[in-house]
């Protein structure tokens, strides 16, 4: 039994309305469904501890199909800074053409840049940015990888599990909760 799919990436954000303006300006998302949470689901199952919680939560499909639930509580807890080497998610990412000429369109748009675009040294281009709650975003151009990746990657996945990346497979207990210690 094996997943079917990517399915989203969640995030709690400051201002809801801004966050999918910002999504929609700057990357083409969709805001496709928005709900409220009932206070005491919000006490009880995101363990907000408050009078009258509340909780809006939506979902923007991105051009691609990949999808941002956003959740906006009320009351909100403060934002804590990204640590690249704690466990834990650091960033998001959007596969784009052209990633100097998106450089240069975030810079216009008043988008907090955080690096320069970089080569790897497998060719592609990368660079990273800030959102308007200050999550990081890699704006990354695979190039000749894309179509690659695309089309092809459930076959190198299979492949590559039988050859050269083997060893990552070989002990399962290492996946699990605790285990590979």
């Amino acid at each position: 039994m094996r997943a079917r799919s990517f399915s989203h990436t969640g995030l709690t954000v400051v201002d809801f309305d801004r966050f999918v303006q910002f999504y929609s300006r700057v990357f083409g998302c969709r805001l496709v469904a928005v709900g409220e949470s009932d206070p005491a689901r919000v006490r009880a199952f995101f363990g907000v501890e408050a009078e009258d919680p509340r909780c809006r939560i939506g979902w923007l499909r991105t051009p691609g199909g990949g999808m941002l639930e956003i959740f906006h509580f009320e009351p909100a807890q403060p934002a804590e800074e990204v640590v690249w080497s704690r466990v834990g998610l650091t960033h998001i990412s959007f596969d784009v053409r052209n990633s100097y000429a998106w450089y240069d369109r975030l810079v216009k748009e008043g988008v907090e840049i955080v690096s320069e675009v970089e080569t790897s040294k497998h060719g592609h281009t990368f660079f990273f940015v800030k959102d308007c709650d200050g999550n990081l975003i890699e704006i990354i151009d695979l190039k000749y990888r894309y179509p690659f990746l695309k089309w092809l990657g459930w076959f190198a996945g299979w492949l590559f599990r039988r050859g050269m990346y083997r060893k990552h497979y070989e002990s399962q207990e290492a996946f699990a909760p605790g285990g590979g210690d």
